[in-house]
């Protein structure tokens, strides 16, 4: 893993927006490399002001696709630079119960975390959530609109997010990537990274759960990533399309020719 790990796009550091990154750097199975400085993820964008908003826009990014819930939109929207455009994609619209979209609220509460949480309740928690991620309509819809967006070059350089950059921008990285030919131990790989790069942000966090009781090994499953939270997401796309171009060609409705253009436009020779 630490191999591969050292290959990996870095962090891009702009305080204010923890585990942002450019998806390029990664090698496909046939040699090619995903091209730098087309399409990022992160968390959300709300805090962007002063140098970190300079240093933002210093990236040239055209279109901003925010996948989060328009609750969490309301509660901490967006900043972007002049003439960046926004794009409002909702992948988990109507669903019900604990998501990865309203879990946050319970950070700061330890009774209701454990109610919540406990007993390993949270990674049953994402694992559900991951498999609506990859079959819910709003997902199939946004994840659609997003892809065939990215497709196009005036959209680009893009860049995708939800609220942590962790799930929803989780998968969609995940997705994208095993599409272009990377393997799937340096998918994993990069989408385990949200752990560590969310871990020094959240200390805060951690730290005033203990203050109030709590213990703060309750939240790691919360505010980073496990192994079975892909793995699930990978079961239900195999299990209900198969491939991954089955995924976006049946799931998200776009053929062979828009999965080539994506392919041609991302990747590069080594």
């Amino acid at each position: 893993m630490q191999d591969r790990l050292r290959s990996a796009p870095p962090l891009i550091e702009i305080a204010s927006v923890p585990n942002l990154r450019d998806l390029g750097g990664h090698r496909s199975v046939d040699g090619r490399v995903v091209r730098s400085g087309l399409l990022y993820r992160s968390t959300e964008l709300s805090k962007l002001r002063g140098d970190d908003l300079a240093a933002f826009a210093a990236l040239g990014i055209r279109s901003v696709y925010d996948l989060r819930t328009a609750a969490e939109r309301s509660a901490q929207p967006d900043r972007l630079p002049e003439g960046t455009e926004l794009v409002v994609v909702d992948v988990l619209q109507g669903l019900p119960g604990v998501a990865p979209a309203q879990v946050l609220q319970l950070l700061s509460d330890p009774k209701a975390a454990l109610e919540a949480f406990g007993s390993g309740r949270a990674v049953t928690i994402f694992e559900n959530a991951y498999r609506e991620i990859v079959r819910l309509p709003s997902a199939l819809d946004g994840y659609r609109v997003l892809f065939s967006d990215v497709a196009d070059e005036s959209n680009r350089p893009a860049l995708f997010h939800c609220t942590t950059g962790k799930d929803r921008t989780g998968w969609a990285a995940a997705a994208l990537l095993l599409l272009l030919g990377v393997p799937l131990d340096d998918v994993m790989d990069d989408f385990l990274l949200s752990s560590r790069y969310l871990l020094a942000a959240y200390q805060p966090v951690l730290d005033r759960f203990r203050e109030l009781g709590g213990d703060p090994e309750l939240l790691m499953p919360v505010i980073g990533v496990r192994r079975q939270y892909l793995e699930a997401a990978l079961d239900e796309m195999r299990s209900r399309f198969g491939s991954i171009e089955d995924y976006f060609e049946t799931g998200l409705g776009l053929d062979a020719r828009v999965q080539a253009a994506l392919a041609a436009a991302l990747l590069t020779a080594a």
